[in-house]
């Protein structure tokens, strides 16, 4: 695979481990466009600069990480130090249990996923026995791992003929859904509604579903608006069109018949070529 890898490491789970690669699941840029900021008057790109108030601009190498613990106050840690911070552990997945699809809740999904794949002839016979069972089994394994430096809980689960690792939120970083249940209200609904509704979910509810058939349409329009934008800039700057795109295979027959048409007038205007006899030279008489 040509990819590189994001993360190598082993999956564990009691006595078995696995040594795997981890490949990011999403796809390069995702058809997202991407914009830089401009000065408006002269379209010059906006420089962040990183300054102290007191010594103006500073070098990368030194800034360092502090925690405010007073008004005002820092302590500072050093990279090294939360380095040292680190276990052996930091390079494996471990899963502590498996547990049904349905009991992770999808708000706790981070949308951070890797494919997890063997690392090497030694992890691919374990690694498809774990995949065969959690498929069979229909399973997810809940692990913890440490990505950049920072502690994870994750979910393993089979895709395919492939090991899926999705990041979770932990449960103080998401907001419980009792959070605003007081401003949906208590309204009562009757069992007609009840029946109508369930109706309609029926008849809308699809047996294979296809996200393939969702574009983003507005990432497509704003393609569209920035390229008729680059062309007309270019237009009124009087820059040459590009030009059509043709087939190779054309464009090596059109060479052809281009230049054996120039070697045949130039055949026509060439004249042959005669040597002509030198005159007779006339001697001068001498009296």
């Amino acid at each position: 695979m040509a990819l590189r890898p994001s993360w190598s490491g082993f999956l564990k789970f009691n006595l078995v481990s696995v040594p795997v690669k981890g490949y990011s699941a999403t796809a390069s840029g995702g058809g997202k466009i991407g914009f830089h900021l401009l000065h408006r008057g002269c379209h010059q790109r906006i420089r962040y600069k990183k300054v102290c108030p007191v010594h103006g601009e500073i070098p990368n190498d030194e800034i360092v990480s502090g925690y405010e613990y007073a008004k005002g106050q820092y302590v500072t840690v050093e990279a090294e130090e939360k380095k040292g911070l680190q276990s052996e552990d930091d390079k494996a997945i471990q899963v502590d249990a498996f547990v049904p699809p349905g009991a992770i809740d999808p708000l706790y999904y981070s949308g951070r996923s890797y494919y997890l794949l063997p690392d090497g002839k030694p992890g691919a016979q374990p690694y498809a026995v774990l995949l065969d069972a959690m498929s069979a089994q229909e399973r997810y394994g809940v692990a913890r791992v440490v990505f950049a430096g920072r502690a994870h809980v994750a979910v393993v689960r089979p895709s395919g003929r492939v090991l899926v690792l999705t990041l979770l939120s932990y449960e103080s970083e998401v907001k419980p859904p009792a959070t605003f249940e007081a401003e949906v209200g208590t309204a009562t609904v009757s069992a007609e509604e009840r029946k109508l509704a369930e109706m309609l979910i029926g008849a809308a509810t699809a047996d294979d579903f296809d996200l393939a058939a969702y574009k983003d349409e507005y990432a497509g329009k704003l393609a569209e608006l920035v390229e008729g934008k680059a062309r007309e800039t270019r237009q009124a700057a009087g820059e040459a069109a590009e030009p059509a795109v043709i087939n190779l295979m054309d464009a090596l027959r059109q060479s052809l018949k281009h230049t054996q048409k120039g070697d045949a007038k130039a055949g026509k205007k060439a004249a042959p070529h005669r040597a002509r006899a030198a005159p007779p030279s006339r001697r001068r008489k001498t009296g």
